[in-house]
């Protein structure tokens, strides 16, 4: 059985998917090869220490023993605890101190940078995988992040160790997200996101937590979870390596205060990671779904290489999302780094999206549009963008890592790469994670008829929202069938300074204004991250869709970063033969939606047959109740059907399995089931 999104559509779907933000090359050790190499020194740097006055710079040196006379030319900030590397505060004289010295091998800035922001699990076989009892059990992964919500039941009882590296410097706006206060923090509790700073909902702590249920997320007895993360079975190290920084030349005109991580916490963060390994934690792989810049060739003088090298030589394969600038031939910082694993984002329909970053650097493709998983409050959200497809394959390491107990790290990655499905762009062409056929040696296992996904429609370009005024932002859809569905739903974030002030509608293709949320002066919270439900099924699905936001006061301000729009349109495109005379069935499964099915559930049936008059169809709801969508007719002698019938279902629980039951009460005519969807 095939069945996934274009199940739902007579065309190729349009979406927008407009996201902001981060192979091969000679190691840093190989360019200074001889002692009179002068040390690398990051394009512009000097520039920018100038103007700054003072600057924060990593410093890597040929070994531990060289640290000291490197850290005599700054302040020293902090110091790894076993690689050579230092971190400065500097003034210009400084760096070209330091470019002066032969045990120096590189000095970059410690610049802050961003997550990187923008049905996954069955288009890459995680389900079969699951089925066959290939969890990821006995493997354990690391997310460095914003921090997770331990207590989530997604993730509940499987976060095995915590951490926190968050700077605390006055002259970046930057301070500790540590639960303690402190800029280093370890043990249970330090690496929660319901705990300390993060446990306000207006600092927006969600994208680690969503990247965590991504990789190792488990739905079962969790009421309107997802089934599950690609390696449910996995445990989990969750560090937070990020810093609250309230400066708008750090964040962005408007966006303060934001969440950026600096390099030098990313060092500890991984430096911890070798730690709990080398003190027996089966750890697999590190996600690291974050990073900014542009970089063509590999960075290998970048601070983390030493790190990630050693890393990767103790068993550990480092996942770095390749950013989401939509760069056609080059990957962010630490995703440059050549013994990292670069994850770029595809869609469901196994395209590039748009928003991925791209290129020769990059060594697999792996699901981040519209991607549904945990986030803090024991919520779910949908999130799009190379941080969402770097889990998949986080996950996917720790699944082959139990699948192949003796394997290398190299020979778990090169199962990736040679059973991933080839994307070709712009002369290039990168493997899609097939993680089912990877664990299979190569070989795709068998359908087994228990598939579904979800059509996802996307608006991530900020939009102003005007102060005591309106804005809208549109979503074009086709190809699909019909009306919208009964459950459509709306996902919103907004970034607003009072969003009481704000009242937001979704005003269909025919103009039809659905209200999602009133004003409500009292609440003064700055974010607003929700999900609306509307029975749109009186409005075309095809056409432009749009959401409208509307500042009903004075003085304060933000704008709109993202909205989305899910369809629960489901469908079931194999052929099955129907008996002459006799029944035939086409079953679709359904999962983790929650309730009954609506007043106006549809289906469209399209069969191909030689006297459709002979048959007689119904629909068989999960528990057995039959609905029925057509009789026979002898007199009808017409060849095909291809109608859509509506059914009253309200008595029938939505998630489960659903049957489209064909019976030919006649011989004579032959024929078949082409196919059917399901729209809730």
């Amino acid at each position: 059985m095939k069945f996934s999104v274009l199940s739902c559509v007579a065309a190729v779907l349009a979406a927008t998917a407009i996201v902001s933000a981060p192979a091969q090359a000679t190691s840093a050790q190989a360019q200074q090869s001889t002692a009179a190499a002068a040390p690398y020194v990051e394009p512009g740097l000097l520039s920018r220490v100038t103007a700054a006055g003072k600057l924060r710079v990593n410093v890597l040196t040929k070994a531990r023993t060289d640290l000291p006379a490197a850290a005599t030319n700054g302040e020293v900030v902090q110091m790894l605890s076993r690689f050579p590397v230092v971190t400065l505060r500097v003034d210009a004289a400084a760096v070209t101190r330091l470019s002066q010295l032969p045990s120096v091998l590189s000095v970059t800035e410690d610049r802050p940078v961003p997550p990187v922001l923008a049905e996954s699990v069955p288009l890459i076989g995680a389900d079969k995988t699951r089925a066959a009892g290939m969890t990821g059990a006995g493997s354990v992964v690391a997310v460095l992040d914003t921090g997770v919500a331990v207590n989530h039941p997604f993730l509940k009882d499987r976060v095995l160790s915590e951490a926190c590296f968050s700077t605390i410097d006055p002259d970046y706006s930057a301070t500790s997200l540590c639960p303690n206060g402190e800029s280093e923090q370890e043990g249970p509790g330090s690496a929660d996101t319901d705990q300390g700073p993060c446990a306000d909902v207006a600092l927006d702590c969600d994208h680690g937590t969503h990247v965590a249920g991504i990789a190792i997320g488990n739905g079962t007895g969790v009421t309107g979870a997802p089934p599950a993360g690609v390696a449910p079975g996995a445990e989990l190290v969750a560090i937070q390596v990020f810093s609250k920084f309230t400066s708008e030349y750090w964040c962005g005109a408007g966006s303060s205060p934001c969440l950026l991580s600096f390099t030098s916490d990313q060092l500890f963060g991984l430096e911890k990671v070798l730690a709990l390994q080398e003190s027996g934690v089966p750890l697999v792989a590190a996600n690291m779904s974050l990073g900014g810049g542009q970089y063509t060739a590999a960075c290998d003088e970048d601070p983390l290489e030493p790190v990630i090298e050693d890393l990767r030589t103790a068993g550990i394969a480092t996942v770095v999302a390749a950013g989401n600038n939509g760069f056609g031939a080059a990957v962010s910082s630490p995703a440059c780094v050549s013994s990292a694993v670069t994850v770029g984002a595809s869609t469901d329909e196994d395209g590039v999206a748009t928003f991925s970053n791209r290129g020769a650097m990059l060594d697999v493709f792996a699901p981040g549009a519209g991607i549904i998983s945990s986030v803090p409050g024991g919520k779910w959200a949908t999130m799009s963008g190379t941080s969402m497809a770097a889990p998949h394959v986080t996950g996917a390491l720790a699944v082959l890592r139990q699948a192949k107990p003796t394997a290398t790290l190299a020979e778990l990655e090169a199962a990736i790469k040679s059973a991933g499905k080839p994307i070709t762009y712009s002369g290039v062409t990168t493997p899609r994670l097939q993680l089912a056929a990877a664990v299979n040696g190569g070989e795709e296992p068998p359908e087994d008829g228990e598939a579904w996904s979800i059509p996802f429609f996307e608006n991530v370009k900020d939009t102003p929202i005007p102060d005591h005024g309106n804005v809208t932002s549109s979503i074009p859809i086709s190809g699909m069938l019909g009306s919208a569905p009964a459950t459509l739903e709306i996902y919103v974030d907004i970034h607003h300074t009072w969003r009481g002030e704000l009242k937001i509608d979704l005003i269909a293709p025919d103009n039809k204004v659905y209200p999602l949320r009133a004003p409500e002066a009292t609440d003064s919270a700055d974010v607003l991250h929700e999900t609306y439900t509307v029975n749109a099924s009186a409005s075309p699905a095809n056409g432009t869709w749009k959401l409208r936001v509307e500042d009903v006061e004075w003085v304060d301000t933000g704008f709109l970063d993202a909205w989305s729009i899910s369809m629960p349109c489901f469908g079931n495109w194999d052929d099955v033969d129907i008996p002459d005379p006799g029944v035939a069935e086409s079953s679709i499964i359904l999962a983790w939606l929650d309730g009954n099915a609506p007043s106006r559930t549809r289906v469209h049936v399209e069969i191909g047959h030689t006297w459709r008059g002979d048959l007689k169809i119904d629909l068989i709801a999960p528990g057995g109740k039959v609905y029925p969508l057509r009789a026979a007719d002898a007199k009808d002698g017409t060849d095909n059907i291809n109608e859509s019938y509506w059914v009253s279902a309200t008595v029938s629980p939505a998630s489960g399995t659903w049957k489209l039951r064909v019976e030919d009460l006649a011989k004579g005519d032959k024929g078949y089931i082409d196919g059917w969807t399901l729209t809730l």
